[in-house]
């Protein structure tokens, strides 16, 4: 199973797909957590120009299409082969939002992702507004980077709620406090409807 989490960020991702592993590990499920970008190589130049200067979005595309595919490659594929439980902080969605935000058509962007990265059996995309989310961003002793200012998370957090037609996505409000979250994530994905066939 592919659990990917989404969300701008301050909403608690990386908090909740530690949450989920748990969860899954204590049902005797093998469960693999991570992240995007990488800590790879392509991943680290992304994340290093975050804090020095953006690059160009085509160069972003670049780097970050590269980085999941290694991502897919090395981790993610395999570790499905094995029937295993993988929650991703972050996917092709990402991509969809910040870089579709900087001129990039989101459509041609996850047509070039699923040309090789799995689709997800679960989207969780975890909604707070943005004012809330540098609140968090702060709290936490960091300062907001190129990818965190306020426009730019607006325009990502409505494109990520645009995503709740998806067969597969579920949008939580991550307002409550961590234990109510929680409850309700793993409730949206206990439900057998949602499940793809």
């Amino acid at each position: 199973m592919l659990i990917v989490i989404e969300g701008i960020d301050g909403t608690g991702k990386t908090t909740f797909a530690q949450r989920l592993a748990s969860y899954f590990s204590s049902l005797g499920r093998e469960v693999v957590v991570s992240h995007e970008p990488t800590n790879g190589p392509w991943g680290r130049k992304l994340r290093e120009s975050a804090a020095t200067g953006r690059m160009s979005v085509e160069e972003e595309l670049d780097c970050l299409l590269r980085d999941r595919r290694s991502h897919v490659e090395e981790l993610i594929q395999p570790a499905l082969d094995e029937g295993k439980v993988v929650i991703l902080d972050r996917y092709y969605f990402s991509t969809m939002a910040y870089q579709g935000t900087r001129g990039i058509d989101p459509a041609m962007i996850r047509q070039m992702n699923e040309e090789f990265a799995p689709i997800p059996d679960h989207l969780v995309i975890l909604d707070l507004d943005v004012d809330t989310a540098l609140t968090r961003i702060g709290g936490r002793g960091d300062m907001a980077n190129h990818f965190e200012r306020k426009d730019s998370l607006q325009l990502c957090r409505d494109f990520f709620l645009r995503l709740a037609n998806e067969p597969f996505a579920h949008i939580i409000s991550a307002a409550d406090d961590v234990d109510t979250v929680a409850k309700n994530i793993i409730k949206h994905l206990d439900s057998p409807k949602e499940y793809r066939s």
